[in-house]
């Protein structure tokens, strides 16, 4: 048994978990990168919808304004903002910690949403694989810069989207970049598996120091975004035909993990159906490696060591 699982209740089935059960987010400030569309973007509009204040942490600002516009003419009354981020780039992620540090001192929530699956072979501006650079190093460094203001706050979470393409995944600590041999699924899985890592690690941090902040994860199933945009077209191709959900169903498992009051450090949602592509949020499992404490504390330090950010507990 890990370290995780210890003294927590088995998973099951539990009543449906829908829109109405989010509980008031008033006077909470809930930060969410790549909220400028799809999972990000739903998750932003239940928040916003139930009276958080939220601010959208995406690379394409233009797209970001027409976002929160949207959001503020759907939701009157609402407070949405936008703040630039780029996650491949740490010079990006280092001033746009800094600006959410300083218009929200107070955080409650931090929504680690933006992410890439299997494009082809790139490098962020700092030469890390483009998946693994982005959907978690990015990450890693955004979530030490600003837990300061996360801190402050008792309640506070920091909710990492992984993927049910984790269980595929392992951590290549001999070519974390993929240099010998680029593979989409594989650095994906990598990435995904990464978040599940972070997230794990960082609770067990959060818990030994005694912070009023835990970290959660989740995943959306199988949903129809733009995400989908560099599979091979016989793979989009079955993500059509196959069992899967809009993007505001598939923003749920996200949701729930930042505002369900049952919601534990180390808890993990995703769809209820079959194979978890479907249905409404629930606790589900993730894979034995993400639960392996020794790859959890050796990936950290790695990550340290690459982004050059360290965690002040």
């Amino acid at each position: 048994m890990s370290e995780q699982d210890a003294g927590r209740a088995p998973v099951t089935r539990s009543s449906r978990w829908g829109a109405a059960d989010i509980p008031d987010q008033a006077g909470r400030t809930a930060v969410i990168t790549g909220a400028n569309s799809g999972i990000g973007l739903e998750a932003a509009r239940y928040l916003a919808g139930r009276g958080a204040h939220v601010v959208l942490a995406c690379r394409d600002t233009d797209k970001a304004k027409a976002a929160a516009n949207g959001l503020a003419a759907q939701i009157p009354g609402t407070e949405v903002d936008v703040v630039s981020l780029d996650l491949s780039e740490l010079a990006s992620v280092h001033r746009a910690a800094q600006e959410i540090r300083s218009r929200y001192p107070r955080l409650d929530l931090l929504v680690n949403n933006a992410g890439l699956m299997m494009p082809p072979y790139g490098r962020t501006q700092d030469g890390f694989e483009l998946q693994f650079g982005t959907n978690h190093l990015g990450h890693f460094a955004l979530a030490g810069l600003v837990l300061p203001s996360l801190l402050e706050v008792a309640g506070s979470r920091v909710v990492t989207v992984s993927s049910n393409g984790h269980k595929l995944g392992r951590i290549h600590f001999d070519d974390l970049q993929f240099e010998r041999r680029y593979r989409r699924m594989g650095a994906y899985s990598q990435s995904k598996l990464a978040n599940l890592l972070f997230t794990y690690e960082l609770q067990r941090r959060l818990a030994a120091a005694g912070a009023p902040t835990i970290a959660t994860a989740a995943h959306p199933g199988t949903s129809d975004t733009a995400l989908v945009r560099y599979l091979p077209a016989w793979m989009q191709f079955g993500a059509r035909i196959g069992p899967s959900q809009d993007a505001r169903m598939g923003a749920l498992p996200t949701v729930r993990a930042a505002t369900d009051p049952a919601a534990a450090g180390g808890d993990y949602y995703g769809p209820s159906g079959l194979g978890e592509f479907t249905g409404a949020p629930r606790r589900v499992r993730s894979s034995a490696r993400s639960r392996d404490a020794d790859v959890q504390r050796r990936l950290w330090a790695v990550s340290e060591k690459l982004t050059g950010v360290t965690y002040d507990v």
